[in-house]
């Protein structure tokens, strides 16, 4: 009797041992397997079995990690000290090298992308931060990706969010801003009186080869100023005058031209 109650002890304690082995791993999850220390394999996900007391493992998480990068005081290539922080995104894409080739890679990764970024800023002018983001961050992505390619984890995206320069800049940068708006301004203005020069000339142009169209427009300017109930007195010369005036100026300077002296009176 005594003989039986250990066997079936014995053999109660051999299946809970054996069944502890087994272990489940979520869709987004590996394990990483080592046998007496050494790297065995990669399992998961699903249900999958460990050897009790010989096998241990590592367990990872396969989805994307969000890290906020803390700001950090750099100084621009035109020697402007700014505050910039980020925003990063990676994943582990080779779980056996997330493990076996650096200690803690969620603190390595989160270092090269600290470092990264200062090294970054020193290369650009402050008007490149602020208004090539989308090419420094790609060229962020790509060098902390490169840097972390040996440890099996992909950058997935980098955004800076927040650049923080000194108030006395901003004020410089508000009045270039408004110096440039002033700029634009008085070119529009002057290209507009420009323009309206010469459609002037081109009307008086028009107008002086066609007297009827002259006539029609002495008209039209007197019925302007009637309307507005004003005390103007506006005295008309007919065209024809006009026209008399400058065939009396032209025959006088071809005269002048061809040597010839008028005659004096008796």
């Amino acid at each position: 009797m005594f003989e039986s109650s250990t066997f079936w002890i014995i053999a109660g304690v051999v299946t809970l041992i054996l069944l502890s082995g087994l272990r489940i791993a979520q869709e987004y999850q590996r394990a990483v397997i080592f046998r007496l220390g050494r790297f065995q394999a990669i399992r998961g996900p699903g249900l999958y079995y460990n050897i009790p007391l010989f096998e241990w493992q590592k367990l990872l998480d396969m989805r994307t990690v969000t890290v906020g990068v803390e700001p950090q005081e750099t100084i621009t290539k035109d020697s402007v000290t700014v505050k910039v922080n980020a925003v990063l995104w990676y994943r582990v894409v080779d779980p056996a090298k997330a493990i076996l080739e650096v200690a803690d890679f969620r603190a390595a990764v989160y270092q090269v992308a600290l470092t990264s970024l200062r090294n970054i800023i020193g290369q650009h002018v402050l008007d490149e931060v602020l208004k090539e983001r989308d090419k420094i961050n790609e060229k962020l992505r790509e060098l902390v990706d490169k840097d972390t390619e040996p440890w099996g984890v992909m950058i997935e995206m980098v955004e800076m969010k927040d650049v923080e320069i000194p108030q006395s800049m901003q004020r410089a940068m508000a009045r270039e801003a408004e110096a440039m708006r002033e700029k634009r301004a008085r070119l529009i203005k002057a290209e507009a009186e420009m323009e309206a020069s010469r459609q002037l000339a081109s009307a008086s142009q028009e107008l002086t080869q066609s007297p009827l169209a002259l006539e029609l427009r002495r008209m039209q300017m007197i019925s302007e100023v009637g309307a507005e109930q004003n005390t103007t007195t506006i005295v008309m010369m007919p065209s024809e005058f006009v026209i008399a005036a400058k065939g009396i100026a032209a025959l006088a300077e071809g005269l002048d031209r061809n040597g010839a002296v008028p005659a004096r009176g008796a």
